[in-house]
């Protein structure tokens, strides 16, 4: 009788195991990047821990048509970064190298994905 128990208990733990979903994959570490402000003035924004696989709209340069791109990208994660000139992760793009891939300010971008 215990040995049937444990073995429903056994079972049940392990349909549980497969069933949980796992932690999101976050590109561990900092990306800088720069961008112009409302006033004209140049800001610098980080996204810490970025999602992996995802692509993230930088929010002060995804609007085309009342914005200025980002610039000058700086990629302290662990995680090589895809930048893209346009939103969606469209466009040209350019991959920077984990921990230290960076750019200078003629690179223009408006999203970036982790891998």
């Amino acid at each position: 009788m215990r040995l049937r128990h444990s073995l429903a208990a056994a079972a049940g733990a392990a349909v549980l195991t497969l069933t949980v979903p796992g932690s999101a994959c976050a590109a561990e570490g900092d990306f800088r990047y720069t961008y112009i402000d409302s006033t004209g003035e140049e800001e610098q924004a980080t996204l810490h821990d970025p999602d992996s696989g995802e692509c993230i709209m930088l929010a002060e340069a995804a609007r085309e048509y009342d914005q200025p791109p980002a610039h000058s990208p700086r990629n302290r994660t662990g995680s090589y970064a895809i930048v893209f000139t346009n939103a969606d992760c469209s466009g040209d793009e350019f991959t920077l190298r984990p921990h230290t891939g960076g750019a200078s300010e003629r690179l223009k971008m408006r999203s970036v994905m982790f891998s």
